[in-house]
């Protein structure tokens, strides 16, 4: 069971299609890893395990038996209970399986669980009052930062080879940094919503994984990627399969790269010692390294980002109170969440439009840049990983998550948000306390290919499946 714990999903799903493994002999190895080490992670907030015995039983595809978890937000399984991290929904069971849970089983995926998530998605950790924290394998008095925070810890951990994640403003590239995993995130309606939703937050959301290696999350994507039937647009049609960037060669790509926050700033010094060896690292594999600044972050453009998450808070509530059919009881919203939905509340249509305008004319702001650069290269986060209960709000201070977390994400990742464009986090570092710091990479619209074929060859160079083995070793 320790071998199949370090063992990508490919590698397991090898496995399986070689006789050597059954599917139920994975998905019973990972159920036995969950049950051991999940009390001391909290990180799957639903098991699922007797559906995943059935399930493993007639499971076929490119994945076919290997075990994975579902992140409780926005992703729903019809007949499992469905939070997204809130009191609110603490009896919630959905009613459907979300089009992404269809393509996951019928990539042969086993689902054995649902994982831990911050309210909502909101802040850059994973310390919902209603199911607790999820830990950092790492360092077990450290965030895994957020949302995918619970994705994140059971990756990192073996207790599956990769997990659901979605991303709105950073939440499956946090993760990635903080736990040392790779978090691609996809270029916008590369993996559709449906069937409840067309987009969120005018595109600004999208779905995929947090996982082991890249080869893992470049053939998931093939098996997740695609418009389904009403999608509002799709996202650009691909070359060839994602898996086949995988060991291609990248050629010379001409990379940007700053350690500069949006302020003029820099991170933390082990953020910026990431990046500085991420850059001498690309600069050895024959990539064109020039320091440049993203343009166009002004101080309007950050009044445009704020109205977008009022207003997405608002929007999140408000769809859920007309789904119950009632409103939120006075314990059932966090402190940050409440005063999130208030502000969200007096945002105008007006204004919503006009932050809406103001951030397209700086995604072509972004798209000029970019048309000189294959990437643009910082560090994923602003701080190494917090410490467990750093990053919460009370009744008192009902904004001390946001102003304790903000600084740990001040490089812009929502830009790829925004723009809609693909980007990932890398884990090529770790500090002198041997926690995990990625480093990110902003790629052009539509064009997942050159960074997977950059990723590739940066876990060639630099393999983190070892420190990956030696995180886990650490938990035995």
């Amino acid at each position: 069971m320790t071998d199949l714990s370090t063992l990508d999903a490919t590698a397991q799903a090898a496995l399986v299609r070689g006789g050597e493994l059954t599917a139920t002999d994975l998905v019973e190895a990972a159920i036995t890893r969950i049950e051991r080490l999940d009390p001391l992670l909290g990180a799957v907030v639903t098991p699922m395990f007797e559906s995943a015995r059935a399930e493993a039983a007639t499971a076929s595809g490119p994945f076919a038996g290997v075990p994975f978890l579902v992140k409780d937000l926005v992703a729903e399984v019809a007949g499992v209970r469905f939070t997204e991290g809130s009191a609110f929904l603490r009896d919630n069971v959905s009613r459907y399986d979300s089009e992404l849970v269809r393509r996951l089983r019928r990539a042969g995926l086993v689902l054995v669980g649902k994982t831990n998530t911050p309210e909502f998605g909101m802040v850059p950790t994973c310390e919902p009052v209603l199911h607790g924290p999820t830990r950092n394998p790492w360092s077990t008095d450290h965030s895994t930062s957020g949302s995918s925070g619970g994705s994140a810890a059971a990756v990192a951990a073996g207790l599956v080879p990769m997990a659901h994640g979605n991303d709105l403003g950073g939440s499956l590239r946090f993760p990635a940094s903080a736990c040392g995993l790779f978090g691609l995130k996809p270029t916008r309606a590369r993996v559709p919503l449906g069937p409840e939703y067309g987009d969120v937050l005018g595109g600004w959301a999208v779905e995929h994984a947090l996982t082991r290696s890249v080869r893992d999350s470049a053939a998931l994507l093939d098996a997740l990627a695609g418009p389904s039937l009403g999608d509002p647009y799709p996202a650009p049609v691909p070359d060839r399969p994602f898996a086949t960037e995988v060991g291609a060669d990248p050629g010379r790509l001409r990379i940007a790269f700053s350690p500069r926050l949006p302020d003029g700033s820099t991170g933390h010094p082990d953020c910026v010692a990431a990046l500085d060896d991420a850059v001498r690292l690309c600069d050895s594999l024959g990539h064109t390294m020039e320091e440049a600044d993203l343009p166009g972050l002004t101080p309007p453009v950050g009044d445009a980002i704020g109205t977008m998450f009022n207003a997405a808070t608002a929007w999140i509530v408000g769809y859920w109170i007309r789904k119950l059919g009632r409103h939120p009881g006075p314990d059932e919203l966090e402190p940050l969440t409440y005063a999130y939905w208030t502000a969200g509340q007096r945002v105008s249509a007006a204004d919503y439009l006009l932050a809406v305008e103001d951030l397209q004319a700086f995604a072509r702001v972004v798209a000029q840049f970019l048309s000189r650069y294959d990437a643009w290269l910082t560090p994923t986060m602003s701080a190494p990983p917090a410490l467990i209960g750093e990053i919460t709000s009370t009744l008192a201070e009902p904004m001390r998550a946001l102003e304790r977390g903000a600084p740990t994400v001040g490089y812009p990742a929502v830009v790829a948000n925004i723009t809609g464009n693909p980007a990932m986090s890398v884990p090529l570092w770790r500090n002198g306390d041997g926690l995990p710091i990625g480093v990110h990479f902003l790629g052009r619209f539509g064009d997942e290919a050159t960074l997977l074929r950059l990723a590739s060859q940066l876990e060639q160079a630099r393999p983190w499946a070892l420190a990956l083995e030696e995180c886990q070793a650490r938990l035995q």
